[in-house]
């Protein structure tokens, strides 16, 4: 075998090295959260959507990379929009998006993602200006989020679609009343909350008079319905005893008689100290005169 000469050593070794730094210069791997675009002379040649090793040729073409994640756009300071009602009010938000279409993207904006982030945020902050400019200060501060953040997703989807971006998500994180609108919207809150207060207490008193009324109306039937009874069931007994003492009188009036004075007897001399002036021959000792004489007491 003849060996190369000695003077062809530095010439293959320059040659092998420089083969190594044009396949170096050649070869170029896209990462699996990037998209690429590969341009010739300044014009794009090829987008690389998928991850991987790929080809370029040297000195002629030249690769972007561009992110495929979800980013975020982040307000640094709230935003100050106006209600229906002409209240100022201050919006947080956020917003999630991400390239969809890398060319289109690059066409639009140079591939810049400030600019992207510029012109995204002057989209959702017109379409919050607008859904808020529709709404009242309790709608927007409690009431209609998320119908709010879901117009506004789909409008500025809609418009960034045109130069390949995609909206994910808009979201509020917060919705604030400024310090001089505040105070003034507490202490209409607090009016309106004592008017309820004092409108609820009200319809109580008068529900209660109204049920105080009923209760002393229905007492006031039934103590009548029961004195009404009383008096009957009494009406009914005193014909009773009446009934009882006429028949009893009728059987023996002597004897009925008799009776009578031994009652009155018992009720005028209950006390030893009972004092009565009453003529001797008077009727009132009819019984008392005849004492012991058996029936001489009738003539």
């Amino acid at each position: 075998m003849t060996a190369m000469p000695s003077s062809r050593l530095p010439f293959a070794g320059a040659l092998i090295a420089g083969l190594l730094i044009l396949l170096a210069a050649s070869l170029f791997t896209v990462d699996q959260r990037q998209y690429a675009i590969v341009f010739q002379l300044g014009e794009v040649k090829e987008v690389i959507r998928e991850p991987g090793l790929s080809f370029k040729w040297p000195m002629i073409q030249n690769v972007r990379f561009f992110d495929k994640r979800i980013l975020t756009l982040d307000s640094a300071e709230p935003e100050r929009f106006l209600t229906a009602e002409k209240k100022p009010v201050l919006v947080d938000s956020f917003v999630k998006w991400r390239i969809d279409d890398v060319k289109l993207y690059y066409i639009s904006v140079g591939g810049d993602e400030m600019v992207a982030k510029t012109r995204l945020a002057q989209t959702v902050n017109s379409g919050l200006r607008e859904e808020f400019g529709k709404r009242t200060v309790h709608d927007v501060v409690s009431g209609a989020r998320d119908k709010i953040v879901a117009d506004v997703q789909k409008k500025a989807d809609a418009d960034m679609r045109a130069m390949g971006v995609e909206i994910i998500d808009v979201r509020l994180k917060r919705v604030d009343l400024p310090a001089e609108v505040s105070e003034a919207v507490y202490r209409r809150m607090e009016t309106e909350r004592k008017r309820v207060a004092n409108e609820l207490r009200s319809q109580g008193a008068a529900e209660a008079e109204k049920i105080k009324a009923d209760a002393d109306r229905q007492r006031e039937v039934i103590v009548a319905e029961a004195y009404r009874e009383a008096q009957k069931i009494k009406g009914e007994g005193d014909a009773k005893a009446a009934a009882i003492y006429g028949s009893a009188f009728g059987q023996n009036p002597e004897f009925y008689a008799f009776y009578r004075s031994l009652e009155a007897y018992r009720g005028s001399f209950r006390n030893k100290h009972d004092l009565m002036v009453i003529e001797p021959n008077s009727d009132f000792f009819k019984y008392l005169k005849n004492a012991g004489r058996g029936g001489e007491a009738k003539k």
